[in-house]
Formats: C-alpha cells, sequence, structure tokens
C-alpha cells in the first residue's frame, strides 16, 4: 500500500525524505509528494503523479526544504492517480497529512464537512482527516489534542503522520490497522512505513502499536495509547544492512530475489537442523506443550501466500493425518465458523502486515482458536507480535511486488513445521533424516536450477507475444502452476490461469490451441502417468506444451512439446524447485514485453487495506 516517511530534525529534512520514498516506492508508486514547513514556518507542497523521480524532478524546479516534513508514496483506493490526489494533503495551509489506509466513513464525515463550508480538493477519503484536525484546532485544541480527538473520529485503517504551522517544532504520528515505525536518530527522529525507508539514518526504532500516537521532536519521542495514557515502548535495534534494499548488479529487484533464493532459504535453515532432525526449540518454548494437543489446522493467508498454504495442507494431510483447511483471509472473516477443538491456526504472510490476514487472525482469537502460528519474514510486524508461535522465514527485504524469495522459503518453513508436527504421530527417524538431507542440499540444488536461466529465456520469447495461458500441475503441484500463473499474469499483464491438469477434461480443454502455450511441471511423483496422459489429451488438439520435468520423469519432447528437465528431487521439496523456473519464466516474458517488474501497474507490495 502507500508508502509514508516523515522527519523533524535541525537540518534539512527533504534529502532523507526522498530517500525514504525511494526506497519505499515498491509500496505504492502512482503519485508522489512532500510537505514541509519552511524557513517562515509556512507550509510548502510539492506533488506529482507517476514515479518519485517526476516528484525529484519537480523539485529541482520548485526547490522546498525546512526541517520538519511529512512525505507519501501513493497507491489508489479513492480516486485517480493524479496530483491534486496524491499526498500529502493540506486544510487552509495550515495543517498536512499523509496517510496509509482507509477511512471506511469518510462519506459521512465529508458530508458534515462540507456543511461547515470546507473545500475539498480531491477525490480520497484521506482528505476528511485533514478537514476534521482543522476543525479541532479552529476550537482551540493544540495539535495532539487534535490527532486525538479525530482519530476517535475515524473508522477504518490508518497510519498517520501530521505537521501544522501552529506547532512547528513537533510531527505527529498515529497508527491503527496500518504499519508505522519510529526511527530515533542523533538530533533528529523519523516515521516511516517500513524500516528500510530509514537504515541509512538509524538502525533503532520503535515499532507503534495499535492505537498509539507518538509526538516526535528532534531529541524527544512520546509515545500515548489508545487511552491516552503516556507509555514506554521498546527500541529495538535493526540488523538490516543498507545494501539489502539495493539492486546491486541486477537490472530488477525481482532478477535479484530469485536469484538470493540459495541464501535466504540457507539463512531460514540456520539453527533449525540438527544432525538428522529439525531442533523442536527453534520454534520457541512453547511450541512443545502447544503442538503435542494439535488436531486439527487452519491456515489463513492472501495471494502467493495462500500457494504456500495449499502445499502445506497436502503435506500436514498426507504426513501427519491432521485434518488441514486452507482459506483466503478476505474470505474467512465474512462467514459464519465451526470452531474445532485443538485447532492450531496458521497465517502466513510475507509483510505481517496484510490487512485481511491481521484481522482474520484477531478474528481468530474471537472465535475461540486457542494457539496461533505466524510464519512470516517481518519480525517487528504485527502479525508476529500478535502470534502466540511464530516461524520467520529471513529471507532479508523483499521489493519486487511480485514475491518470489518470500514464497520459497515460507515452504521451506512450512517443511520444517510438517516434520516437528509429524513426530508425534510416529515419523520414522529414517524419513525426517531424509527430509533434513534435502533441506542441507536444496540451495545448492536451486543454484542448479538458476543455470536453466538461457534455456528458460528461449520459452519466454515464444509465450511473450501471446495473450493467454494455462499452467498444469498435479497434486501438491496444482499449488506451484497456480503460483506460477499469477506470476505471469500480475508482471506481463498476460492472462493466465493455473489449473490441475486431470481438470482439462472440464473445461479447460476448450481454450487449447496453438495461440494458448501450456505450461506444466512434471515432478517424477506418482502422479506422473496421470500428467503425461493429461498431456497427450493437449497435444491430440493442437497445443503447444512448455514442460519443467524431473530428469527421470521421462516427459519426451517434439515438435508441440518443448522440454526443460530439471535435476531430480525428492518429493518433499519438488515444490520448491520446480517454482524457481516459473519465476524466470515471467521476468523474463515481461522484460521482453517492456512492463514495469517490479512495480506492474495497480499492484502494491504490501496490502494494508482491504
Amino acid at each position: 500500500m502507500c508508502g509514508i516517511v516523515g522527519a523533524v530534525a535541525t537540518k534539512d529534512v527533504v534529502p532523507v525524505l526522498l530517500q525514504g520514498l525511494n526506497r519505499l516506492e515498491y509500496r505504492g508508486y502512482d503519485s508522489a509528494g512532500v510537505a514541509v514547513l519552511d524557513t517562515e514556518k509556512c507550509l510548502k507542497r510539492v506533488r506529482k503523479p507517476g514515479k518519485i523521480k517526476d516528484l525529484e524532478k519537480a523539485l529541482l524546479d520548485d526547490p522546498a526544504s525546512g526541517v520538519i516534513g511529512i512525505a507519501h508514496t501513493r497507491w489508489a483506493t479513492h480516486g485517480e492517480p493524479s496530483e491534486y490526489n496524491a499526498h500529502p494533503h493540506v486544510c487552509n495551509n495550515s495543517v498536512a497529512v499523509v496517510h496509509n489506509g482507509i477511512i471506511e466513513n469518510f462519506e459521512i464525515l465529508k458530508e458534515a464537512q462540507q456543511n461547515l463550508d470546507y473545500i475539498f480538493t480531491s477525490d480520497t477519503d484521506t482528505e476528511v482527516i485533514v478537514h476534521q484536525l482543522h476543525q479541532y484546532i479552529d476550537k482551540g485544541a493544540s495539535l495532539l489534542d487534535a490527532v486525538k480527538h479525530t482519530v476517535k473520529d475515524l473508522q477504518g485503517a490508518y497510519a498517520l503522520g501530521v505537521i501544522s504551522t501552529e506547532e512547528p517544532d513537533h510531527l505527529i504520528a498515529a497508527r491503527r490497522g496500518s504499519p508505522l515505525v519510529v526511527g530515533l536518530g542523533e538530533n533528529a527522529n523519523y516515521i516511516a512505513s517500513d524500516v528500510a525507508a530509514l537504515i541509512n539514518e538509524t538502525q533503532d526504532f520503535i515499532f507503534l502499536e495499535e492505537g498509539d500516537i507518538a509526538v516526535l521532536k528532534p531529541g524527544k519521542v512520546s509515545v500515548f495509547d489508545c487511552d491516552g495514557n503516556s507509555v514506554e515502548r521498546d527500541v529495538h535495534h535493526s540488523k538490516l544492512k543498507t545494501d539489502a534494499v539495493e539492486r546491486g548488479e541486477y537490472e530488477h529487484y525481482m532478477l535479484k530475489e530469485i536469484y538470493e533464493q540459495p541464501s535466504a532459504i540457507a539463512e531460514t535453515l540456520e539453527g533449525r537442523l540438527g544432525e538428522s532432525s529439525v531442533l523442536e526449540a527453534s520454534f520457541g518454548p512453547k511450541a512443545k506443550d502447544i503442538l503435542d494437543k494439535v488436531k486439527n489446522i487452519q491456515i489463513i493467508a492472501c495471494g502467493t501466500s495462500y500457494h504456500a498454504g495449499m502445499i502445506a495442507k497436502y503435506g500436514f494431510e498426507s504426513v501427519t493425518g491432521l485434518p488441514c483447511n486452507v482459506e483466503v483471509a478476505s474470505e474467512f472473516r465474512y462467514r459464519k465458523h465451526v470452531v474445532l477443538p485443538d485447532t492450531l491456526f496458521i497465517t502466513i504472510s510475507q509483510s505481517g502486515e496484510t490487512a485481511d490476514t491481521l484481522a482474520a487472525l484477531r478474528l481468530a482469537k474471537e472465535l475461540g482458536y486457542k494457539h496461533t502460528l505466524a510464519i512470516c519474514n517481518v519480525p517487528e510486524s504485527s502479525l508476529v507480535r500478535e502470534s502466540e508461535l511464530t516461524l520467520m522465514t529471513r529471507a532479508g527485504p523483499e521489493i519486487g511486488v511480485a514475491s518470489t524469495k518470500a514464497f520459497t522459503t515460507q515452504l521451506v518453513a512450512i517443511l520444517l513445521l510438517l516434520v516437528v508436527l509429524a513426530r508425534r504421530f510416529k515419523l520414522p527417524e529414517d524419513i525426517e533424516s531424509k527430509v533434513v538431507e534435502q533441506l542441507r542440499k536444496l540451495p545448492g540444488i536451486i543454484d542448479d536450477v538458476l543455470k536453466l536461466d538461457e534455456e528458460i529465456k528461449v520459452f519466454a520469447e515464444e509465450i511473450a507475444d501471446k495473450d493467454h495461458a494455462l499452467f498444469l500441475g498435479r497434486g501438491m503441484h496444482y499449488a506451484v502452476a497456480l503460483e506460477g500463473a499469477l506470476k505471469l499474469k500480475e508482471i506481463s499483464y498476460i492472462h493466465a490461469e493455473g489449473y490441475p491438469a486431470g481438470e482439462l477434461k472440464h473445461g479447460p480443454l476448450a481454450l487449447v490451441d496453438a495461440n494458448v502455450p501450456i505450461i506444466a511441471v512434471a515432478p517424477n511423483d506418482k502422479l506422473i502417468d496421470k500428467l503425461k496422459s493429461n498431456l497427450q489429451e493437449v497435444r491430440a488438439r493442437g497445443g503447444k506444451l512448455y514442460v519443467f520435468a524431473d530428469q527421470h520423469a521421462n516427459v519426451k519432447a517434439d515438435k508441440d512439446t518443448k522440454v526443460i528437465q530439471v535435476a531430480p528431487v525428492d518429493i518433499a521439496v519438488s515444490p520448491i524447485i520446480f517454482t524457481v523456473p516459473l519465476q524466470l519464466l515471467a521476468y523474463h516474458v515481461a522484460v521482453i514485453k517492456g512492463t514495469d517488474v517490479d512495480q506492474p501497474r495497480n499492484l502494491a507490495k504490501s496490502v494494508t487495506v482491504e
């Protein structure tokens, strides 16, 4: 979603704001803007539709400077991408606001404000916030009190940065439902949607909790909870390195992150594997007692993480016999539930701030789910803080909107959890030892898969001019097909669908002709002969097949069937392995088509609104 940066210091903050926006561009990129209090304590605002580079150019033509300021990258919800809808929003040239989230009661507030002769200059829901603040200030409230009153009037989700000419020495931040961190510097303090925005300035952070309001001055930060009480929040020292969010030698973040998968997986496994077993203690001191009681599993996730959950379901049910339900978070929230006793409620999220997943977790607690576990990539996220058990994926920052290393490390984390749970159902030691051996080899196997890049480019060249594509898989690899289709559609804009290969005859065969490429994953598992029969159905109807096949699967190439052979691997890790070439395929198709690989249209990395 939208990205927020703010700073209050003893020197010009505009360079810090712009640097932070560039690091947050993955969160929102249809427009950007800054507002600062200049040397005369007047508000100076510059906004531009498009990329941050357009804002930077505008600032060259119309410079702005000041020791206090806020900035924003927008991902449009209410109102088209345009300069007048871009943040910050200002009222009476005295109050400025940046906002991430959605105000659900904005129409009611807007009508009341229009009756008080407030003039609206945008189509956004955010503008009601700045007018509401101005109302309270106009009645004599301090800026802090105005924020406290205003947030009580808002329904929905928000992260806010607020500055005012009335009190030009401090910046106020508030959050509910959307992430916001406070960075602690020397003679300067900052706010941002993400730690990555500020790592050049500080590595010490306060993670604001639900309902918190923070007052920032150059040498002081005060935090108030949702009841208005002054509170102390822990200071966390981030281990994130500045080069972790740089592209380096790679043309795109997505390509960098695909090639980081061997090291990301190695990091995920670090300290979690014994000589021939998974170390249960790495799941936390409460894990044993909780896992001993598990009789059912409920998995909640969105997007790519949902595909990881689908793969987990196959593993949990086939190995442990535990019933496992997987559901999209946005659907889970809006239906009646049957809560089975001793259910482990698992949430999967890259960011840990996905609005629907967070809301589902909170609902689960209300419904009576007793034990929760988060599989997540961001240790300081809301999801992690609100879950009983956590399993960090340790993938490092993922900037490209299309998830790659976050997905494969989620699958690794799920496999670790599967082994630990399966022990309770008499998993033979030799099987666990074999899985551990495969996990140790996994980074090296992925390195070998990445060497298929040139062959995959050939596939991409043949697919890039198509309008549609079908992805096929069976068993666990149906979810891999779904993930491959998602990657292709989101970054190349080719309409792509994933199907269980056995479902071809129930409808999708009608789409098969020479102009619809059929991409299949063919591991050497017990369903391989069934898959081959499905591929024959495609051949018989003139379809063009592009198959990623285990070397031992014996899938033959011919004039209408192109095959790339993948090194043989155990079924336990095969979904991870077969995902990687589909990532590369999507990437190269997008590059050939000239689309924006890292920031595909209409999408944002962290979906912090419903």
